[in-house]
């Protein structure tokens, strides 16, 4: 947007209000560049819109369920939960696998002399113009066909302002935690706590869910009902509700409802807009910096991080301290290791504390559902880890964005390039699954299996680093410059997703022979997996990076093109 430049001849243009509309068409410009000449992200785009209209024409059918059937006692059942898994996901997902699409970067409008609040408002606008908003909508217009359904119109147009307010509500809530938490990210001062934090959330939610899934087996459907009602008077349900409220004779409950939803939306955008200045403005400072009265080392060696002091001083050592100094600092890579870190020690906890049986677990309690897990449920579960842990290379080049160029000047090979990332990446990734293997092994408690799950992570690990190598050279894209680790351009969430599913596939069919190992050599592959896992993770590694090197090699121009942003 053009500033007017004033002249002693001419008098100055005046400047005209900039509104919402404007953001929109800026978005609708820019969306429209990104898939121009791209044919390969076209597809992706249109395979993950079309998957995303699947799921909501299945959610709009469960939400018309109650009306459908014309019985309304579990109306607000469906209608709490429903609307407040809704609102969670929107919370959730974008920290842990998609991301939030921020074609739109709001550091660019810095230095424009535009109030917050339109700034704020634009941005929200111009957030609801995508797949997942729509899918929403059209899975939560079911609670409007039932609220009309049981209670006639004055339900359904109460229940049509619920739903478009229950809309605003999650994305007003992804866009204000995705940016607060970015902003936290960026101090250096807080990742450590910010690690811990996420670290006790994710080990709360394990005896929730235990617990919750237990009590769901013999759960009283009535009582359920109450718990739902509860869960109404909540900025989680409060929206999705006022129409079956006023549809059930309860026309009192509707405007507080819609009450509690706008207080919460105006929360929620206080709160983004207050993050969203923050973000604008810089990074957080760190404070003063130490002064040290001499180099110890010398120049050179202050170049290598403590992590990787032992590299040699020649091109592939240079690229394993770059590379590991920077998935230590960058938020963006930061938060993919908090990730791993929670998620690798969650999921297979819960798979082989309860064997797969929640409910079971919640019965028996933790020693006996953790004495009935094998070794091949420890093989599947430490696949799932393994395969997790070695995704996040699937765009790893995605990180360097314009950056990346400084390696195709210098002419680094394709296969030294890749050996050092691994490396890099591997130096925190390796020491945090040893931990899920010791803990997992203490807890199911069979301290002799720690030579199995640690073999089977390593070998999965490996498999993935091969695969994900290939995939980051072929469907690299390009992410957004932006201080927000969790933004993405518009359909680079759709990319991402179906990129990562392809790539997990992959990297588990690779790691099935440790699967069908531990199924066929029993008590002997417990002393096997971990020589075993580690050479063949090892070579699958190295065998990778061999073959996807050579490709790098021929792709580096085009490489290039594809991973710098788009302005």
């Amino acid at each position: 947007m053009a500033l007017p430049v004033t002249t002693d001849a001419t008098p100055a243009a005046p400047v005209r209000s900039v509104s919402a509309r404007h953001f929109v068409r800026l978005k609708l410009r820019v969306m429209g560049n990104n898939f121009r000449g791209q044919g390969w992200r076209i597809a992706l785009f249109i395979g993950g819109a079309l998957l995303g209209l699947w799921f909501a024409a299945s959610g709009f059918f469960l939400f018309a369920a109650p009306g459908l059937t014309g019985n309304g006692e579990y109306a607000v059942l469906v209608a709490a939960a429903g609307g407040g898994l809704l609102v969670l996901g929107w919370l959730l997902l974008p920290l842990v696998f998609f991301g939030v699409d921020e074609t739109l970067d709001p550091a660019r409008f810095a230095l424009l002399p535009l109030p917050r609040r339109t700034l704020v408002t634009g941005l929200f606008v111009a957030a609801l113009i995508s797949v997942p908003v729509l899918a929403v909508l059209i899975a939560s217009s079911g609670l409007v066909l039932t609220a009309w359904s049981l209670g006639g119109w004055s339900a359904g147009l109460v229940s049509v302002v619920g739903v478009l307010g229950g809309l605003l509500l999650c994305v007003a809530a992804s866009r204000a935690v995705t940016s607060a938490f970015a902003t936290m990210l960026r101090s250096r001062r807080v990742r450590d706590l910010a690690a811990v934090l996420l670290a006790v959330t994710a080990a709360l939610l394990g005896p929730l869910q235990i617990f919750g899934l237990a009590a769901l087996r013999e759960a009283d459907w009535d009582r359920l009902a109450g718990v739902a009602t509860v869960i109404g008077w909540t900025p989680l349900g409060a929206p999705w509700t006022a129409g079956i409220d006023v549809a059930q004779g309860r026309v009192w409950a509707a405007p507080v409802k819609l009450l509690i939803t706008v207080a919460a939306l105006g929360a929620l955008l206080a709160w983004w807009s207050r993050s969203l200045e923050s973000a604008m403005v810089g990074a957080a400072s760190a404070g003063k910096a130490a002064v040290r009265s001499e180099v110890a080392g010398g120049a050179v060696a202050q170049l290598f991080p403590r992590v990787a002091g032992w590299a040699r001083r020649d091109q592939f050592g240079a690229l394993v301290a770059r590379e590991a100094r920077y998935w230590w600092r960058d938020a963006r890579r930061r938060a993919n290791l908090i990730t791993i870190a929670v998620v690798g020690i969650f999921v297979p906890v819960m798979i082989n504390v309860t064997g797969g049986d929640f409910a079971a677990m919640g019965e028996e309690g933790f020693t006996t559902a953790a004495s009935d897990s094998s070794p091949v449920l420890v093989t599947i579960s430490m696949l799932f880890v393994g395969v997790l842990a070695a995704v996040t290379l699937a765009n790893q080049f995605g990180f360097d964005g314009s950056a990346y160029a400084a390696n195709v000047v210098a002419g680094v090979s394709g296969r030294v390039e890749l050996r050092a990332r691994m490396t890099a990446f591997s130096l925190y990734v390796l020491p945090m699954l040893a931990v899920v293997g010791v803990v997992l092994s203490v807890l199911i408690g069979h301290p002799g299996w720690i030579g199995l799950t640690i073999g089977s992570l390593v070998a999965t690990y490996g498999a993935g680093l091969a695969v994900n190598s290939l995939v980051s050279v072929l469907g690299a894209y390009s992410l957004p410059e932006t201080s927000n680790p969790f933004a993405m351009n518009s359909g680079a969430g759709l990319t991402k997703g179906l990129l990562t599913l392809l790539a997990m596939l992959a990297s588990a069919v690779a790691a099935v022979p440790m699967v069908v190992a531990a199924a066929l050599l029993g008590d002997a592959w417990l002393w096997l997996a971990l020589p075993v896992g580690a050479a063949y993770g090892l070579g699958a590694a190295l065998l990778g990076a061999y073959l996807a090197g050579d490709v790098l090699d021929r792709r580096q121009p085009e490489l290039l093109a594809t991973v710098t942003p788009r302005r």
